[in-house]
């Protein structure tokens, strides 16, 4: 399959929930010249105009699944130069550490990922939280010099998202916080800087509104 300027790769290392993430990424581009391809091929990804990097399972797994690959000099390449989203692991691997198996993330954007400390807590109807979260959750778009980011452009804030994690990330920076959710306690729930996008919930999973998310990284131009 030849590639174009038009061309999404999303990164198959191995770890990812491709199957849903690469439908619902072609859902978003139907109508489009968006051509959607799963691939496991460096060079794949370096020629791609536009990068999504899912993940799924423990985060050292994935780092190493990455790295062995060879497709992690490829989704480097991707940050530093394209549009790149990540989704839920994907969105982890970005920061600096995960306190999950004690490893190093991508260095991207800085940050540690966390694992969620809720025990003897309740929630509003008096029931324990569990982790993982599990399930919907609102997502509360996070403003930036009185403007929130062009991915939630017509996306209602306080949108229902669908969550399953019990990892969060805690980014170093304010400004890198693109959307919060609640789960014991508000936690970044996007996160962004310069052309990098990502979520730890499953837009693939999110109906119309994570279809809605992908179509505006399709259209996004930072």
């Amino acid at each position: 399959m030849s590639l174009t300027d038009n061309t999404v790769a999303v990164v198959d290392y191995g770890m990812g929930n491709l199957r849903s993430v690469s439908q619902a990424v072609r859902t978003a581009a139907a109508g489009t010249p968006w051509q959607v391809v799963v691939t496991a091929d460096p060079d794949a990804v370096m020629a791609a105009s536009r990068v999504v990097l899912p993940g799924q399972g423990a985060m050292p797994d994935c780092m190493r699944e990455l790295r062995e690959s060879g497709l992690q000099e490829a989704v480097l390449h991707a940050a530093a130069n394209k549009p790149l989203f990540g989704v839920c692991v994907g969105m982890q691997m970005l920061l600096d550490h995960s306190d999950e198996g004690d490893v190093a993330g991508l260095g991207l954007i800085p940050g540690d990922v966390r694992k969620f400390a809720l025990e003897g807590l309740t929630q509003a109807d008096g029931s324990r939280f569990k982790v993982p979260q599990m399930g919907w959750n609102r997502v509360f778009q996070t403003p930036h010099d009185g403007q929130v980011h062009p991915l939630w452009q017509g996306i209602p804030d306080g949108s229902f998202y669908y969550f399953v994690h019990s990892f969060y990330a805690l980014v170093q920076h304010n400004r890198h916080c693109a959307a919060q959710a609640d789960y014991g306690g508000r936690f970044a729930c996007a996160i962004a800087r310069d052309n990098i996008f990502a979520t730890q919930f499953h837009p693939e999973k999110s109906a119309d509104q994570g279809l809605a998310l992908f179509r505006n990284f399709l259209g996004w131009k930072p």
